[in-house]
């Protein structure tokens, strides 16, 4: 066992974390932008691919369940989560189209798209994301890298500064937290 690699993880964590931090304020952007969909009767919908399919359904469970406080649901749907969905779209149209298709069906103008993509280049969340423009959703997208493509997409774009994919996505959940954080501590009594 390499115990100097589990070391070097350790601090490259670090050193993203603090080149994350003056991402605050568009974290911040982030939850107000779900604050205020969820707030106006709207909901959110998710995506991603690999661990960040992992992501999308991680943070709606967080929005549909709770987070730390007690507090009405908020709706939220992971678009990674249906495989009947995802096998029959991939098959009778494309892999491209397995979350657009969602979009398209489920999506409407006042909803939230949060794509999430490390390369900020995975073809079928770039088409969600577009396709959720025209619809009149808000795009918002959890990204790293350069951003890629999706960066010019979003109303509000979450880019880690990192070429690391495992660094991003443990930037990405935490980010997630401190949304879902923001959103359980507002008042979410029914009126």
């Amino acid at each position: 066992m390499d115990w100097k690699q589990i070391e070097r993880c350790f601090s490259d964590h670090q050193k993203v974390w603090e080149a994350t931090k003056p991402l605050i304020p568009v974290v911040g952007r982030m939850a107000s932008v779900c604050a205020d969909a969820l707030r106006g009767g709207h909901k959110i919908l998710l995506c991603g691919n690999g661990g960040s399919a992992a992501d999308a359904q991680h943070i709606a469970a967080e929005f549909v369940g709770r987070f730390h406080r007690e507090r009405i649901a908020l709706p939220a749907i992971a678009l990674t989560t249906d495989t009947s969905i995802l096998t029959s779209v991939g098959n009778d149209y494309s892999y491209d189209d397995v979350f657009a298709r969602q979009v398209e069906g489920l999506g409407q103008a006042g909803d939230v798209f949060w794509g999430i993509t490390t390369s900020g280049n995975s073809g079928n969340v770039l088409k969600a994301a577009e396709l959720a423009r025209e619809k009149g959703l808000t795009v918002i997208a959890s990204l790293g890298k350069d951003g890629g493509k999706m960066a010019g997409l979003c109303d509000v774009a979450l880019i880690i500064p990192s070429d690391s994919t495992a660094r991003i996505q443990e930037m990405h959940i935490l980010c997630a937290h401190s949304i879902c954080e923001a959103i359980d501590e507002m008042d979410w009594s029914r009126e």
